[in-house]
């Protein structure tokens, strides 16, 4: 029969044995744990370059949207009867938006390549903001920054109606004219500016030229741009280079002072 010490006594072997399956446990626990942290530090890595390919965006600047681009595939809708061959336009360009907006833009330049007369003809889309003022677009046509204040110079009669007229705040009347004409059916928009005449009433009779020469090309799918035209072809009137009283609507013009 074995002693009580004889039963308690554990021998050498089965010490080494355990110690040894507490160094397995360890070193498995570390490999675990490195193997985890090793996935972290790798989906860190995954994330930081899929971070690096998008834009910078900040939280106080909203993400840009689509704005007007050049329509190269588009063709002219719009054209000016020409008086003589010394007349020449010298750039049309197209410009369509996202929103439907499109803007078909003649420009003319003197002899110094200097831009002396725009024409441009907006077909409006959802784009189209009600809250801008007319003058910043004006303004911006004319090569003058959109703060820049333009008063109202009078009206004119054309095929289309009367005609609103502004040039910069403050300058001689010799400067150059905007104009501006919006129809709500069609969603249109006709306005630019002229340079062309030495004195006001020529210059009011070259916007009014300008108006009452042009005519439209296709309408494409928009019936009520075409009858707008057409109707306004039965009131074309003749151009009078040297300007007249008659350009003028002086009742209206007594309403239409200060600055836009």
């Amino acid at each position: 029969m074995q002693s009580p010490e004889a039963r308690t006594a554990v021998s050498p072997t089965q010490i080494h044995l355990t110690l040894a399956a507490f160094a397995d446990e360890v070193v498995g626990t570390v490999a675990r744990l490195f193997a985890y942290v090793g996935a972290l530090v790798l989906f860190a890595i995954l994330a930081l370059a899929g971070l690096g390919q998008l834009p910078e965006l900040r939280d106080d600047e909203p993400a840009a949207k689509p704005g007007w681009g050049v329509a190269d595939r588009s063709h002219p809708a719009f054209a000016l009867s020409r008086l003589d061959s010394s007349d020449k336009t010298v750039s049309y360009s197209i410009f369509r938006h996202p929103e439907g907006g499109r803007k078909d833009v003649m420009r003319w330049t003197g002899e110094t390549d200097r831009p002396v007369a725009q024409l441009e003809i907006y077909r409006e889309g959802g784009e189209f903001d009600v809250t801008r003022p007319a003058a910043a677009d004006l303004a911006v046509q004319m090569g003058l920054g959109p703060a820049t204040p333009l008063e109202q110079a009078g009206l004119i009669d054309t095929k289309f109606g009367p005609v609103a007229l502004f040039r910069p705040a403050g300058t001689a009347k010799g400067s150059c004219l905007a104009y501006l004409k919006r129809s709500e059916e069609p969603a249109l928009q006709i306005s630019g500016f002229s340079c062309q005449g030495d004195t006001l009433p020529a210059q009011r009779a070259a916007v009014a030229c300008t108006l009452n020469r042009l005519t439209l090309l296709t309408s494409g799918n928009e019936p009520k741009l075409a009858e707008l035209f057409a109707r306004a072809e039965l009131r074309r009137r003749g151009c009078d280079a040297q300007g007249s009283p008659d350009w003028l609507l002086g009742a209206a013009n007594a309403q239409l002072r200060g600055a836009l």
